[in-house]
């Protein structure tokens, strides 16, 4: 090795050296996951496609109203480009985020904590199946994510309701609640998922959360 190879080596900042050492840490954890099955080199790019910055033009062209942002704060460009990539057909973005705008009260709703975001997959990907069984747009979306203080001050709300978990939804079609209902649950005993279906006069609720629930 020359004395020119020796002097490149040393000069490369520490920093520099960690940094590269942590991405190739990375890419092998990649490649391991590649080799160990499918499932888990996507699930392994999932999670980085889902948690991908977004711009403020994110909300533009989803129609959701700029003074969103002021209410919801700087993550509402990222979360709403979390729910697109859900490739939803009968329930629009833009529904999904306004009940997080709410306030009863003096208390505001909010966003759900990023670590939560996935826990609304599944219930995202039921409401979409239900809307498509029933043959209808979903007309609003009542309730999705609750932070603890603005459940606190909901009617009627349990003091460990899944809406704080990010993992239930309350929907409104335009058709009797109870058709919704009955849908909901012909779709579970067939094992399309497990969880509680509420019936209520004006909505409906569904959640996903492993074991079957019914009111």
């Amino acid at each position: 090795m020359s004395n020119s190879d020796l002097t490149s080596h040393s000069a490369e900042p520490l920093g520099a050296q960690f940094g590269r050492r942590s991405a190739l840490r990375l890419l092998a954890l990649a490649g391991a996951g590649l080799f160990a099955g499918t499932s888990r080199s996507e699930a392994f790019m999932g999670f980085f496609s889902s948690y991908t910055n977004a711009s403020p033009s994110t909300l533009q062209a989803l129609k959701i109203p700029p003074d969103w942002q002021a209410i919801l704060g700087p993550m509402l460009p990222s979360y709403a480009e979390f729910l697109r990539k859900a490739h939803l057909k009968f329930v629009s973005v833009r529904q999904l985020i306004e009940p997080h705008t709410h306030i009863r009260g003096k208390v505001h709703n909010s966003l759900p904590p990023r670590s939560m975001w996935p826990n609304v997959r599944s219930t995202l990907k039921v409401i979409d199946s239900l809307a498509d069984r029933l043959d209808l747009q979903v007309k609003d979306v009542v309730s999705v994510y609750r932070s603890p203080a603005y459940n606190a001050k909901c009617p009627g709300a349990k003091s460990n309701s899944f809406h704080m978990r990010n993992n239930a939804i309350d929907i409104v079609f335009p058709c009797a609640p109870g058709k919704v209902a009955a849908m909901a649950r012909a779709m579970r005993s067939s094992g399309m998922f497990a969880g509680g279906v509420g019936r209520y006069a004006g909505f409906t609720h569904v959640d996903t959360r492993g074991n079957n629930a019914d009111w």
